[in-house]
């Protein structure tokens, strides 16, 4: 891997994985690795996703069951999953010490795209999304000239043609891609801090990501309790 840019080649990427090259096309392809060029990978979106990863060890839950953890650690009750996977995804969570673990196992509650948008449509682009207060955390609340939110997968297409976003993996517009219930998000949004802490611990910012993950940790210790 190359030092001293901001991407990587799909052979590097691969080798970073210990993957195959048609692996690493296909992680691009479904959002999972920012594609800059043809065969060329945003180096910060593979060192997240080697990150959120956690080496490759740890399961990583369906949309609806990464919610569900998300649900159960903010104190919100969980009506879509059946008794059995309720009473397993608890001993699982009971089980997790490391946020990091977490982390992975949670991520693919959404997937996450970053775009470049004009500031004038930043404003008008906000009333479109679930958006996370992160000075819950004790974090500076979001920069004015940028958007962080979840949206609804079936509306992001629509929403990157009528704003004008242009993909772009250093953007001032990060959507976090949804197809789970929209109106559950919003509440977990304002229950606690677990959805906040999930996102500030892949945030590339150090401060940023270390206070996102000793949230989670208060919060699997308080669920143990």
């Amino acid at each position: 891997m190359a030092v001293g840019t901001s991407f990587v080649s799909t052979q590097d990427a691969a080798r970073a994985l210990g993957v195959t090259v048609q692996h690493v096309r296909r992680l691009a392809d479904s959002g999972g690795l920012t594609r800059v060029a043809r065969g060329l990978i945003d180096r910060d979106s593979l060192e997240s996703y080697i990150a959120e990863r956690h080496g490759g060890r740890t399961r990583v839950w369906a949309e609806h069951t990464a919610w569900a953890a998300v649900a159960m650690l903010s104190g919100v009750h969980v009506d879509w999953l059946g008794p059995t996977q309720t009473s397993r995804l608890r001993a699982s969570l009971r089980a997790i010490t490391d946020p990091a673990d977490l982390v992975t196992q949670t991520r693919d509650r959404a997937s996450i795209r970053t775009y470049q948008g004009h500031p004038s449509a930043l404003r008008r682009l906000l009333d479109e999304l679930v958006t996370i207060d992160t000075t819950g955390l004790g974090l500076v609340g979001a920069a004015s000239d940028s958007v962080d939110g979840y949206l609804d997968v079936d509306r992001v297409d629509s929403a990157v043609g009528f704003f004008g976003l242009q993909a772009d993996p250093s953007g001032n517009v990060t959507l976090r891609a949804t197809g789970f219930d929209l109106g559950v998000v919003r509440d977990l949004a304002v229950h606690g801090v677990v959805l906040t802490a999930l996102d500030a611990a892949t945030s590339r910012d150090p401060r940023e990501r270390g206070v996102g993950e000793r949230a989670l940790v208060g919060a699997l210790d308080r669920f143990r309790r």
